[in-house]
């Protein structure tokens, strides 16, 4: 039984998972939305919360432990400089995992983890697409419409 064991094994020994985890929570502070699978995503979820707490707390102390996981310098002075001030007024669930369908080679199930907005949540990033009429008759007198002259 694995009582208080925390997190996924996910195939690995401890030393390749703890490098895995590093190598994704620096690449999800760097650029801000990941893909990877769905196991992968939900055990990164807390590894992220943890550091993104800490650059909250904003501390050399907190600054060092933040460093001890992620081996990039630039990143951590990401973290401590512009995302952790985004979620000051949050007190958790800093990271969305979204799942997006199955991987080509391997039929994977396949996630995108992303860092929410932050404390006043801006439109979404991607924008909204406009939604075609249903018919065909309608499609054609607003093509007719798009090219009379104005």
């Amino acid at each position: 039984m694995r009582h208080l064991k925390a997190g996924k094994k996910l195939s690995r020994s401890a030393s390749h998972r703890v490098a895995l985890m590093r190598n994704l929570v620096t690449a999800l502070l760097r650029n801000e939305r990941i893909q990877t699978t769905d196991a992968k995503a939900k055990e990164l979820r807390s590894w992220a919360d943890r550091l993104i707490t800490l650059g909250k707390e904003g501390s050399l102390h907190a600054r060092r432990q933040a460093a001890s996981v992620v081996h990039d310098r630039a990143v951590v002075r990401k973290l401590f400089e512009t995302i952790a001030p985004r979620f000051q007024g949050r007190s958790g669930g800093y990271t969305r995992a979204v799942k997006i369908g199955w991987r080509r080679g391997d039929h994977a199930p396949v996630s995108v983890i992303e860092l929410v907005g932050g404390a006043g949540e801006a439109e979404s990033s991607t924008p909204k697409r406009r939604r075609r009429p249903a018919s065909r008759a309608a499609r054609q007198a607003e093509d007719k419409s798009a090219r009379a002259p104005a």
